[in-house]
């Protein structure tokens, strides 16, 4: 398995590719993201294994050309890719009224447009060898939105949109198309410590392996989505059956909206 992760050098992303680094047979990961000294050292201690072989790309996803270097690294060092994920993201925390437009853009252009562009550079590879799979790392905000998250909620709203309609486009071609949508995650920059430390809602919160278990389901499992953990899905469904309710109990909440902090992360 050749697979591309971005965002991999943390959280979601790192767990994710020392899952995968765990599959049977060859397996070759790229790594992507800016931090090129984390980038370097996971894919040196993933590369220690007989069966892996791993390269980094230190780049922002973000910038112009990022897309074009990601898929030049990928075609000379495999010429192929079995499994896209896109994982990078951040968010930073405004009302509208606070961050305007400027706050919805760089959500966008991090969480919606870099996806969206790393996906294009990648799908002829991803068709030719197909069977192939793109799983893209959304969140429970792409679903349920909250106060303060608005553009977070926008760019994932977006995002799983996205996810859907180019399932149905590409799955003639034998690309399947995934989506992960995690809750809270304890990670380094979200630690989530208020949440653990309760008894109560210490449930609510996930870990960075677990998603990465969910990635391989939603990828090569073929799983359409996964809720991380499961029982998100039923505020999703509450949105669309119960929208005033939701209404209510989100705006008398305490609760941070979920965010899933990747490498980009300020």
């Amino acid at each position: 398995m050749i697979a591309v992760i971005t965002g991999a050098s943390s959280g979601i992303g790192e767990a994710t590719a020392r899952r995968l680094a765990r599959e049977p047979g060859d397996v070759g990961l790229v790594l992507v993201a800016r931090r090129e000294e984390r980038l370097r050292a996971l894919a040196d201690e993933l590369g220690a294994a007989a069966n892996v072989r791993a390269s980094i790309v230190a780049t922002d996803v973000t910038d112009e050309a990022a897309p074009a270097r990601i898929a030049a690294h990928v075609e000379q060092e495999h010429g192929r890719v079995d499994l896209l994920v896109n994982n990078a993201g951040a968010a930073w925390r405004a009302s509208f009224a606070t961050g305007g437009w400027e706050n919805v853009r760089r959500h966008m252009a991090l969480n919606f447009d870099a996806q969206v562009r790393v996906t294009e550079a990648l799908l002829p590879l991803l068709r030719a060898s197909a069977p192939s799979a793109i799983v893209n790392v959304a969140s429970t905000a792409g679903r349920v939105g909250r106060g303060g998250t608005g553009a977070y909620s926008a760019a994932k709203f977006a995002f799983a949109g996205w996810t859907d309609s180019l399932h149905l486009e590409e799955a003639r071609h034998g690309v399947h198309v995934g989506l992960v949508l995690p809750g809270f995650v304890a990670t380094e920059g979200f630690p989530q410590k208020e949440l653990v430390g309760n008894r109560k809602t210490r449930w609510l919160v996930s870990t960075p392996e677990k998603v990465a278990d969910a990635i391989l389901d939603a990828g090569p499992g073929g799983r359409a989505e996964r809720y991380v953990p499961r029982a998100y899905w039923l505020g999703a469904v509450a949105r669309i059956v119960l929208p005033g309710l939701t209404r209510r109990v989100l705006s008398g909440g305490k609760l941070t909206p979920a965010t899933k902090p990747g490498d980009q992360s300020p």
